[in-house]
């Protein structure tokens, strides 16, 4: 039987903090706007860290089982390329995680909408269940979006638009057109961390038939690809402040981007692509100090509970 250290090195729990980005932003919104509701946000928390362990272990099965995960790879070793776990093994744990997030999803959705929003239930429970499906289908089987150069699309979709908005509506049950920016924002910085990844891993995936964006791109391209998403986010991140009138001290959050200018440079004068692995950590980290910094100072600031 599998250890729990195998089924933790599968889960990726360096990935958690970047994956609940979103839902800090939507749910700091939701405090600003007069909104909050501390089930909601513990429910939506567990939901979403569900998806974001239910697209490993199904990421780590799909280039596992595809041969994509082999001895050209340059980043930390798989669960199922260092032999902890097995294809089955990893079969069984997308099936059990995804039984427990759907659970999850249910109970949230209930939580929000009650009996009495059964349109809104419907909507939410099959965005829940797009989610699933996207995170396995990032790799797995034939028409895997990954290979093809969507995942960055996918991610910015899910992680950016649907965390933040979706949800902020959950405790509003309304969406606020300016907010969309901060969405896009957290999206964008989202599709920087799977970018700067697949920089890293351009050659061996290359070899493998994963055509991610960089890999298309090629890698100079690759580079002006990572600035543009890394630009646009900062820019929607600062026009959402000023477009949704937010109080000045809420631009403490923007302090969060002073490591991406040291990220920046080291991007640029990367002369081999594979030597980017610790800045996965660094763009994940500032999105995250980002998130908290806003959700922080929303609820401690105007949750007028506190």
């Amino acid at each position: 039987m599998p250890s729990v250290k195998a089924w933790m090195q599968a889960a990726r729990l360096r990935t958690l903090p970047l994956s609940i980005s979103g839902i800090l932003v939507g749910g700091g919104m939701a405090v600003g706007d007069g909104f909050f509701d501390v089930f909601i946000f513990t429910l939506t928390l567990a939901a979403t860290l569900g998806f974001q362990v239910l697209s490993n272990y199904a990421n780590d099965y799909g280039d596992g089982v595809k041969g994509t995960d082999n001895q050209d790879r340059v980043g930390p070793a798989r669960a199922m390329q260092s032999g902890l776990l097995t294809a089955s093994d990893l079969k069984k744990g997308i099936i059990i995680t995804t039984i427990i997030t759907l659970v999850i999803v249910i109970l949230l959705i209930y939580t929000a909408f009650e009996s009495h929003q059964f349109v809104l239930s419907i909507v939410y429970f099959i965005l829940g269940f797009m989610a699933i499906i996207a995170a396995i289908k990032y790799t797995v089987g034939k028409s895997a979006y990954g290979y093809r150069g969507l995942g960055d699309v996918f991610v910015f979709i899910f992680f950016g638009i649907v965390g933040v908005m979706g949800s902020y509506f959950l405790y509003t049950k309304q969406l606020v057109l300016p907010n969309f920016l901060g969405a896009m924002s957290i999206g964008l910085l989202s599709a920087v961390v799977l970018h700067l990844n697949n920089m890293r891993d351009r050659e061996s995936d290359q070899k493998a038939g994963k055509n991610t964006m960089a890999v298309i791109l090629g890698a100079t391209g690759a580079v002006r690809y990572h600035n543009a998403l890394l630009g646009f986010a900062i820019l929607s991140w600062i026009g959402y402040l000023i477009l949704s009138t937010a109080q000045p001290i809420l631009y403490v959050s923007c302090l969060a981007f002073f490591p991406l200018s040291f990220h920046f440079v080291k991007v640029q004068k990367a002369k081999d692509h594979k030597i980017l692995d610790p800045q996965l950590k660094v763009v994940a980290l500032a999105t995250f100090l980002l998130s908290v910094l806003f959700f922080g100072i929303s609820f401690f600031i105007f949750n007028p509970t506190n």
